[in-house]
């Protein structure tokens, strides 16, 4: 998802999925993120929400994007709905 702000969301759409993911992110892989759900964000619309910092580089999002690829592939979460 845009942001025009250092945090980076990530369009998840479920509120279960996204709470599932930051547990299993924090349990597993030592990463915190934050799910962010209604009535924060419409329903429909739940996402995780990052907050990088100068200390995370390529070792430490390589790391975050190979757990999210196996995590949206483990929960059958559509890949490509937001692309645009």
């Amino acid at each position: 998802m845009h942001s025009e702000t250092h945090i980076v969301p990530l369009h998840v759409g479920c509120p279960i999925e996204a709470k599932r993911i930051s547990d299993i992110l924090l349990a597993e892989y030592g990463l915190y993120v934050q799910p962010i759900n209604f009535p924060t964000v419409p329903r429909g619309t739940e996402r995780l929400r990052f907050t990088p910092s100068p200390v995370h580089g390529p070792r430490e999002m390589d790391a975050l994007v190979g757990a999210l690829d196996g995590l949206w592939s483990h929960c059958a979460l559509n890949r490509a709905e937001l692309a645009g």
